[in-house]
């Protein structure tokens, strides 16, 4: 076993990362209870925008966002056009080639726009496509976007702000371009 991960008696270790994501999921569970509206998909954002330090947070999170951004705006238009042809939603079996339609113009997109973003990409397009009302795909798209953005947000804020992020390691070269010592241990 991993000694880094586990303890001397073998349990697994509560590093800083878990810590850091841990804040990030409550402190949009936080701010969304103000708003009387679920944080899922903004704790979800949060929690896959950790990453180990600031520049991995910005990757994973960069990843979800843009990727979630790309699918719900090409599951929107998908759906619109679905629901023109078939305005009571009739033909359920019209979805399947729009779905092939659909991940090919979101592997093409992410390509130019964040590679990453394929997976979280195709979550919310087949959510939209598959697991939405008719009447209310548009705002289900955009709620989502939202939400992952917020998320994300916090990720890289929680991130940024404790150790290992933005503020310490800024700390650490202020130090050593004025001569302090620094005995902060620079997280791996």
């Amino acid at each position: 076993m991993d000694t880094k991960a586990t303890t001397k008696h073998g349990l697994p270790r509560i590093g800083l990362r878990n810590i850091k994501t841990a804040i990030a999921a409550t402190l949009c569970a936080l701010v969304y209870y103000f708003f009387d509206r679920s944080p899922a998909f903004a704790c979800i954002g949060a929690i896959f925008g950790m990453g180990s330090d600031l520049g991995n947070s910005k990757l994973h999170g960069g990843n979800r966002f843009f990727g979630t951004l790309v699918g719900g705006f090409i599951g929107m238009g998908l759906f619109a056009l679905y629901a023109q042809i078939f305005p009571g939603g009739g033909s359920r079996w019209f979805l399947i080639p729009l779905t092939f339609v659909g991940v090919v113009i979101l592997i093409v997109a992410c390509q130019y726009i964040w590679v990453g973003g394929v997976q979280p990409g195709g979550v919310v397009l087949c959510i939209i496509l598959f697991n939405t009302p008719m009447d209310s795909y548009i705002s289900y798209a955009l709620n989502r976007i939202l939400d992952t953005g917020v998320g994300v947000l916090a990720a890289l804020f929680v991130n940024g702000m404790l150790p290992g992020g933005f503020t310490f390691g800024f700390m650490h070269r202020f130090y050593v371009r004025v001569g302090i010592p620094d005995n902060v241990e620079k997280e791996t």
